[in-house]
């Protein structure tokens, strides 16, 4: 059974004209073929109103009238005379009669002259079955083109008819997860007005909701960032002090789970603030300059496993964006690449301008991700099917976010090779039409 309503519209209407259309061809071919029979009785009438004032001295057919039609005048005397057939048909009245003559059925108009004698008009009934059929046949050609036309018509009908339905469900569909606008309903047909107000009724208490919990985590993240911090430097301070090799290490525990726990609660701030649309101001950025911040930030983090953190190539390149969001996506995905290269490996960072678009690349000499997880990484708080080291999931989850917030993309792949293996992550943004050369030989030319 379809669930499709334009199927059932399509079926129900396609039904009702096609039914239709059978009853009235039914009656039409009906009416035609007794329209036949008539018209043919009226030639057998007219043929033998001419019979009657010349006398026909043979039976012989009648030309001029039809070639297959069949019609032949048979004379049949004052008196019965003759074979039985010219007998029984002079026994008959004037006047139209289904009778047989020569072994087969006919249709005979019986006429008498003044002078007594007689004659008769026949003609094949098969013929006149088949001539009155052909008629019949021909009114139904009209109908039979008309059924498909109209059954194009409605599925032209249908589909206008629908088109605001569908157009508003791809809408819904093109829509970002976190895209709470309410749908226009100006110009909206009237049967889809009470789905709209609905709709955005919907739209509105999920937003109320997520602002709610926004707003929540925000304040959450921002009060426990400050005893955080406060008790990390207790933790900090408790270096100096003797203790015990086992207390020691229970200090540097207290120490890491301190540091994750403020790591996620700036992640969560920076998430609360890409939300709140406080990242949305655009400015012109020198995307080198922020990957070249990002790595001098990270390099001790770099080095505390051994990891060659470092540039291929870093050019010169400018977007138009906001400075605080794209450094957040670009030291998450370092980030990230540090954590999950192993002791010993390499990260390579590469800035470069391809035509109209600036790319950012990350390497890592990683495990990769499965690929069953490469859809997914991007959710917030997704660790991957097999979770391992620190983390909250929340990194790559900030830097789309971020990306998508500036027009660009990025994208994550494997790199699959003999002897290495790792992710590569790339980010492409629209690059700026003014190089920062020609800002720079703009604002000399303007100095005095």
């Amino acid at each position: 059974m379809t669930r499709s309503l334009r199927a059932h519209l399509f079926i129900g209407l396609t039904s009702i004209v096609i039914l239709t259309g059978a009853i009235g061809a039914t009656f039409a071919y009906l009416w035609a073929y007794d329209e036949a029979i008539e018209i043919q009785d009226s030639v057998l009438i007219q043929v033998g109103a001419f019979a009657l004032g010349a006398p026909f001295k043979e039976n012989q057919a009648v030309n001029g009238v039809d070639v297959d039609s069949e019609i032949a005048v048979v004379e049949l005397g004052n008196v019965p005379r003759g074979p039985s057939d010219m007998r029984r048909l002079w026994a008959l009245q004037d006047g139209l009669h289904n009778d047989r003559y020569q072994g087969q059925a006919v249709r005979v108009l019986l006429r008498t002259r003044p002078d007594g004698s007689r004659l008769a008009v026949t003609q094949s009934g098969e013929i006149r079955t088949e001539l009155a059929g052909n008629m019949a046949l021909r009114t139904l050609l009209p109908i039979a083109a008309l059924v498909p036309c109209l059954m194009l018509v409605i599925a032209i009908v249908i589909a206008r008819s629908l088109g605001p339905m569908v157009r508003l469900a791809d809408e819904l569909d093109g829509r970002r997860a976190d895209d709470m606008r309410l749908l226009a309903t100006e110009g909206a047909p009237s049967e889809l007005q009470p789905f709209l107000a609905s709709i955005n009724g919907l739209l509105a208490r999920v937003y109320a909701m997520v602002d709610q919990q926004r707003h929540f985590i925000a304040d959450a993240a921002h009060e426990l960032r400050t005893p955080i911090t406060a008790l990390s430097l207790q933790a900090e301070n408790l270096d100096s002090v003797d203790m015990s090799a086992a207390a020691r290490e229970r200090v540097n525990a207290l120490k890491r789970g301190m540091r994750r726990t403020r790591q996620l609660l700036e992640q969560l701030l920076v998430l609360a603030r890409q939300q709140s649309g406080l990242s949305d101001k655009t400015e012109r950025v020198f995307l080198d300059r922020v990957a070249k911040g990002v790595v001098a930030d990270l390099w001790e983090d770099a080095a505390a496993k051994d990891v060659e953190l470092g540039f291929a190539v870093a050019d010169e390149v400018e977007v138009d964006g906001n400075s605080f969001a794209l450094t957040s996506a670009i030291r998450n995905v370092v980030e990230n690449a540090i954590k999950f290269s192993p002791d010993g490996g390499t990260v390579d960072l590469g800035v470069t301008r391809e035509g109209a678009m600036a790319v950012v690349q990350i390497e890592d000499s990683g495990p990769g991700i499965p690929p069953a997880d490469i859809d997914r990484i991007f959710e917030p708080f997704f660790r991957g099917s097999q979770p391992s080291g620190e983390g909250s999931g929340l990194g790559l989850s900030i830097a789309r976010r971020a990306i998508d917030q500036a027009g660009g993309v990025i994208e994550i792949e494997n790199i699959v090779g003999r002897d290495r293996s790792g992710l590569r992550v790339t980010i492409k943004l629209q690059a700026a039409r003014v190089e920062a050369s020609q800002a720079r030989a703009a604002c000399n030319e303007s100095l005095p």
